[in-house]
């Protein structure tokens, strides 16, 4: 695991457990070197959001039993690839952010301030919002 700390450098807080998340599907948005997704935002998802990432060849609606993937709908809590969380943002169609269940690791690609405009969460010490 490369990182147990949010954007907000408190510990990482579990993102969603129904449907249970997390590239080590531990409800988490943790990382590691095998998570070459980097699966490390956790986003609230959105209908524009599902329907673009379809759009893109990332199907998450569409339930795959065999893999115990449920298939998302909006309002689901997911742990997104940076990547991706990136490239919606762009199109305009970027989903809400709990920013302390997102994984800091994210800094690398998104600026903190980007995703606070996003945040749909308040940290257990609001100061930390200025």
């Amino acid at each position: 695991m490369t990182s147990d700390r949010n954007v907000l450098g408190g510990e990482l807080e579990p993102c969603g457990t129904d449907p249970l998340t997390g590239f080590f599907r531990d409800g988490c948005c943790s990382t590691g070197p095998e998570d070459v997704g980097r699966h490390t935002v956790c986003a609230v998802v959105t209908t524009d959001f599902l329907t673009f990432q379809s759009q893109v060849g990332n199907d998450l609606t569409t339930p795959q039993p065999a893999i115990g993937f449920p298939g998302l709908q909006a309002g689901d809590r997911w742990c997104v690839c940076a990547d991706r969380w990136v490239q919606a943002h762009q199109e305009g169609v970027a989903p809400p952010v709990v920013l302390a269940s997102t994984n800091e690791v994210t800094l690398e690609l998104v600026a903190l301030e980007k995703l606070r405009a996003y945040a749909v969460d308040v940290p257990a010490d609001p100061s930390t919002l200025t």
